[in-house]
């Protein structure tokens, strides 16, 4: 039986293991809260926002985040695919989200605003539309991903190979295109 929380605020709390199963969080905001014990199983999270939280290794299994907003969280090492695909809409603002994982997922129109994403896999995503707003990108892969109408203008040390990147209309800064010439030994002064 899930357990609803509508409306509340969740602060300085260190969860364990199974504190976050089978349980549905409403317009809830945490703060500085640690769940890297966690193991989060049939969670469910609706206009939700979490500020200084530590997610580094926590899994995610089943848990639907649905217009969740996450605001200087480490979030290193996390697997996004194994979220609830269903009406999967997150932001994030100075988050480090190193070595996590969101692929083949739909990230269409997401905003990643100062982030550090060195090593994510956007394998086979749907970054439509999404803006990469002042992020490192070092080492991101971007295979088979559909990144159309993407911004990426302020963002750096991504390197994305356009025939294995739909980047139809994507937007990128001329310091960028390195980036996208790296396979081809072009030098781009």
């Amino acid at each position: 039986m899930t357990t609803y929380f509508f409306d509340s605020t969740y602060q300085d709390t260190t969860y364990g293991e199974e504190a976050m199963h089978l349980k549905e969080f409403e317009s809830c905001q945490f703060i500085n809260c640690d769940f890297t014990a966690c193991n989060f199983i049939g969670v469910t999270f609706i206009d939700c926002t979490f500020t200084n939280c530590n997610f580094n290794s926590t899994k995610l299994n089943h848990t639907a985040l649905r217009t969740v907003q996450f605001n200087n969280c480490k979030m290193q090492d996390i697997n996004f695919a194994m979220c609830d695909k269903l009406i999967f809409e997150i932001a994030f603002s100075r988050c480090n989200l190193d070595f996590s994982k969101f692929y083949a997922l739909k990230l269409k129109e997401t905003l990643f605003k100062n982030c550090s994403l060195i090593a994510v896999d956007f394998m086979a995503t749907d970054l439509s539309e999404v803006v990469f707003d002042h992020c490192d990108l070092y080492r991101a892969e971007f295979d088979k991903a559909n990144a159309s109408k993407a911004d990426f203008r302020t963002s750096y040390n991504y390197t994305i190979d356009p025939e294995k990147t739909k980047i139809k209309k994507a937007t990128f800064a001329l310091e960028g295109l390195k980036g996208l010439l790296y396979k081809h030994n072009i030098i781009v002064e």
